[in-house]
């Protein structure tokens, strides 16, 4: 509790966001920090939902509040495309549009032309591609995201940065891209008109190779911009790499900054990257294996269009606190069984939506407990007893996971 009491002191300002540290792993790198937005604060480590175009699939805004979700993401290409700046400047932005009055962070749309469309060129310019819609020509700068974002009016803003696939073999190109997304930030942060209600959040690169991770950081960190993302992951690499560019990247990081690893939601891939030291994380994956029939729980993804559970009449999880799960008599509740899920899996969209309730409450909970157990310093008990629920028997833990982990000084095989 000392060291707790010691954190609590620490904490730094922006002109729109306040970093509190409140307790810091004495055995890991893991932290429980608040971090106040302009739409008030969020609690550290956090898993934020991803609304793509304004609404997460399946959920209504309040339903979405009631997870206790307070900072979710919002998809600066789709938003760009439709509804439109124009109808986004005209309505005040995105928490109007959708009727959110929490947090919204917003990527920069970089991604979206890369990955979604065949046709994209990047230059020092911008990235140019063909419009979806009609096959028009099409350029986004730099200045052009700011300025999409800006009209959003998401607290959180990314910077546009050139993005290459982790396992790229091309070294002098994964050197440009990085070098690059140095030189887009300093555009991005003179692009931007509202520094004073929302964040820029610069993005480090460079693939998986360590030292050039190390040298953006380098970059990145002498901008001092609010908060510091690590991009460029989830491409297809080795886990072991991921956990290296993870760990690497949080070391030379400022305490008192928030750090965010984009594109990271396997529940495994959390509790690591908590252990190495960042502290936010965000991904599709929850919400997109819901829409399949999948419901995550502690003790693994249970796939419910199976006939196993047409006559299984439990809760999708036993002793889970979402709405779905709690018994039926507690208030609140809808008391939904395993057996209902299965029967409107293959048919309805209400399994769809029952689903993605459920799994965003569970990787919301899963970093309130995180978070608990860092400030109650039992962190590493915590990380134990999360896998041995998780797999069978230590033989089966995933080796990345048992290395990464040795780093900070938590030894899964050995207790």
């Amino acid at each position: 509790m000392l060291a707790r009491r010691m954190a609590s002191t620490m904490s730094a300002s922006s002109a729109a966001l306040t970093f509190e540290l409140v307790a810091k792993c004495s055995t890991t790198r893991a932290r429980a920090s608040i971090m106040t937005l302009p739409h008030g604060p969020v609690n550290l480590p956090l898993f934020m939902p991803v609304a793509t175009q304004a609404s997460l699939k399946g959920l209504t805004p309040e339903q979405l509040e009631n997870t206790g979700c307070r900072l979710c993401l919002n998809n600066t290409y789709h938003l760009g495309l439709k509804p439109g700046q124009e109808v986004l400047d005209a309505v005040g932005g995105a928490h109007k549009f959708q009727g959110w009055n929490h947090n919204i962070l917003t990527d920069s749309g970089g991604f979206q032309m890369v990955s979604l469309l065949k046709l994209a060129t990047v230059t020092e310019e911008g990235v140019r591609f063909l419009s979806p819609h009609d096959g028009t020509p099409m350029l986004l700068t730099p200045e052009h995201s700011i300025s999409l974002q800006n009209s959003i009016g998401s607290d959180i803003i990314m910077q546009l940065d050139d993005v290459l696939v982790t396992t790229s073999p091309d070294k002098e190109r994964m050197r440009e891209a990085m070098l690059r997304s140095v030189r887009w930030l300093d555009r991005c942060i003179a692009a931007h008109k509202n520094p004073d209600r929302q964040n820029l959040f610069c993005i480090i690169q460079g693939g998986l190779d360590l030292e050039m991770r190390r040298e953006c950081c380098a970059e990145m960190v002498a901008r001092d911009t609010p908060g510091i993302a690590v991009g460029g992951l989830s491409g297809g690499e080795a886990k072991d790499d991921f956990c290296r560019v993870v760990g690497a990247c949080t070391q030379l990081l400022p305490e008192l900054k928030p750090r965010y690893v984009m594109g990271i939601g396997y529940p495994e891939d959390l509790v690591v990257c908590v252990a190495l030291g960042a502290d936010m994380f965000d991904c599709v994956w929850p919400t997109r294996t819901a829409r399949f029939g999948n419901a995550i729980t502690k003790f693994g993804v249970l796939n419910l269009k199976r006939e196993m559970y047409a006559a299984d009449f439990g809760p999708i999880e036993k002793g889970c606190g979402c709405p779905c799960c709690r018994p039926v008599e507690e208030e609140g509740s809808m008391g939904i069984t395993r057996a209902f899920v299965h029967h409107n899996a293959a048919k309805e969209t209400v399994a769809a939506h029952l689903l993605t309730l459920h799994n965003v409450w569970y990787q919301l909970n899963l970093m309130r407990e995180a978070r608990e157990a860092i400030i109650g310093d039992r962190f590493p008990a915590f990380i134990r007893a999360f896998f041995s629920q998780l797999y069978p028997d230590r033989q089966s833990y995933p080796s990345w996971a048992v290395d990464a982990l040795r780093t900070v000084g938590v030894d899964l095989i050995e207790t």
